[in-house]
């Protein structure tokens, strides 16, 4: 047999709590049974109810059911909770006005019980908001810690142990990015430069690696203190092979180059190009890198020491002038004089390739 729902009330507060004790006894009362057997059930079921936190202020349905010749409780996911039991099974016409007598008893509850119903679910709403709230601080700060701790352990990938620099996997990933930004945005320079120091596996076997390694700091404090700090970039790429990547067209990278030199007493070979509004638009990260590696290249191969700016893109080789009218690079004009006549006395093919600083 299906259980026949009696009564369904909301208890938010102790005052429902008690009501429907009450509702329950009325119905023990007009279906026959044990009042005394029932005060002693239900002062199980109040504790229950009380364990679940029925009446603290969040509205909980609960449910009196009859099943056969049994009167329980039941609410949320509990189990049912018998409160009474009957000797002979109810007439379905006494049950069916006990149902109509208990709904309209819920609902002319009296109205000091609906306001401190009322009163009972806001500080319940306002407890769970302030625990909500909390919860969520909780959650800021553990997301805040974790990103710290993620950009933590990308700043440590990303970073030399040695020199404190980029590493060579930061360079791979940041020149790539920049480097992209600088072709679609021609009127954004972007110069880069590498640096090599000169006969370094000498000074290791000469002088120990601890010595070799404090010649490394030496060279990653130069390269720290010309950038600047949070627009440049400084990369140790290989054992005594360092990069820097400056937001700037060629004369101020030949500036920055000058500067390491006398800081390293000329022992470090450099080669420097950039891309800017003349760079064809075909150029390629691999071509880019290859064009300062070149200008390395030639650095070593002049007698190192000096610094090799690859200049020109023009199709003129051979045949260029001072400044380069192809590439409108009007910014070398800005070098100082004894610069310039340094630039006009190389031969031509030597100008359509490199500026010696």
């Amino acid at each position: 047999m299906d259980a026949v729902e009696i009564l369904k009330q909301n208890l938010a507060i102790e005052p429902d709590l008690q009501s429907f004790i009450d509702f329950v006894l009325k119905s023990v009362n007009t279906l026959d049974g044990n009042a005394f057997a029932a005060s002693i059930a239900l002062l199980g079921l109040l504790e229950k109810l009380r364990q679940d936190r029925v009446g603290l202020g969040r509205p909980i349905t609960v449910r009196l059911l009859l099943q056969e010749r049994h009167l329980f409780a039941q609410w949320e996911q509990s189990e049912q909770f018998r409160v009474a039991s009957f000797h002979e099974l109810p007439r379905p016409e006494r049950v069916a006005k006990l149902r109509a007598d208990m709904e309209s008893s819920v609902a002319l509850v009296d109205p000091e019980i609906l306001l401190q119903r009322n009163i009972g679910m806001m500080r319940h709403f306002d407890e769970s908001r302030a625990n909500a709230e909390r919860e969520l601080e909780m959650l800021q700060q553990s997301l805040r810690r974790r990103q710290h701790e993620l950009l933590e352990t990308i700043r440590q990938a990303e970073t030399d142990a040695l020199t404190g620099l980029l590493n060579r996997r930061a360079f791979d990933m940041k020149l790539k990015q920049v480097f992209l930004h600088a072709m679609r945005q021609k009127d954004s320079p972007l110069s880069l430069l590498f640096f090599d120091l000169d006969y370094f596996k000498d000074i290791n076997d000469e002088f120990g690696h601890q010595f070799g390694d404090a010649y490394l700091k030496k060279m990653a404090g130069v390269l720290q203190e010309i950038i600047r700090e949070d627009v440049d970039f400084a990369f140790r790429i290989g054992g005594d092979e360092f990069a820097v990547v400056i937001f700037a067209d060629y004369p101020l990278a030949c500036d920055k180059a000058k500067r390491v030199l006398s800081l390293m007493e000329h022992k470090v070979s450099i080669g420097i190009t950039s891309v800017n509004r003349g760079t064809a638009d075909a150029l390629s990260l691999e071509e880019f890198i290859r064009c300062a590696d070149n200008a390395l290249y030639k650095a070593k191969h002049r007698g190192r020491g000096c610094a090799v700016v690859d200049v020109c893109k023009s199709s003129m080789d051979g045949n260029c002038q001072f400044p380069c009218t192809e590439n409108e690079r009007s910014e070398v004009s800005s070098l100082r004089p004894n610069e310039r006549s340094e630039v006009s006395s190389l031969r031509p093919n030597e100008r359509s390739a490199a500026v010696k600083i």
